[in-house]
């Protein structure tokens, strides 16, 4: 297991995608963020099964960075309940998980 972590998050239109995806990698929260072409989604919403054309992003950054990324999507997202999952990378090419390390900003600490 790494420390690695993917990050999928939808979004309504691709301008949102790519202003989110751009505000997270310029801050250095996220390495890389994969936006896919359209997606259709399929959901159930406040009892109704609704059907959506979204956009996928797929982040690459780090678990100790997720909380930042989560707080982030929120305040940008326009969804109320925005998807946010965060997935574990179990392995991969040493070279890039070197690289995802080196392209984000240490992650916060508090004082002592």
């Amino acid at each position: 297991m790494t420390d690695k972590v993917v990050v999928l998050v939808t979004c309504s239109g691709l301008r949102e995608a790519q202003k989110l995806a751009r505000a997270l990698v310029d801050i250095r929260l996220v390495a890389c963020v994969n936006i896919t072409s359209p997606v259709e989604s399929v959901y159930r919403w406040e009892g109704k099964v609704e059907k959506a054309r979204e956009f996928l992003l797929l982040m690459k950054t780090t678990r100790e960075l997720f909380g930042e990324v989560q707080s982030t999507i929120r305040k940008i997202h326009s969804y109320t309940t925005p998807e946010i999952l965060c997935l574990p990378v179990v392995d991969g090419s040493t070279d890039y998980l070197r690289w995802v390390t080196d392209s984000v900003k240490e992650p916060s600490r508090s004082e002592e």
